[in-house]
């Protein structure tokens, strides 16, 4: 299956994935990382639209 057409969270989720395995990073190390990741960007996000 290609990504050639897919959308550009879809891509970047696909990097992200095989990165983290082949890392061999525990998925609860991987699960706590992306709740840090995610309220950084929501915050990042919230910003932004504050900024408009």
């Amino acid at each position: 299956m290609s990504l050639d057409h897919a959308p550009d969270e879809v891509k970047l989720a696909v990097d992200l994935i095989m990165l983290l395995e082949n890392h061999q990073i525990p998925p609860q190390t991987v699960l706590a990382a992306l709740d840090i990741v995610r309220q950084d960007y929501l915050r990042k996000a919230q910003e932004a639209r504050e900024s408009d």
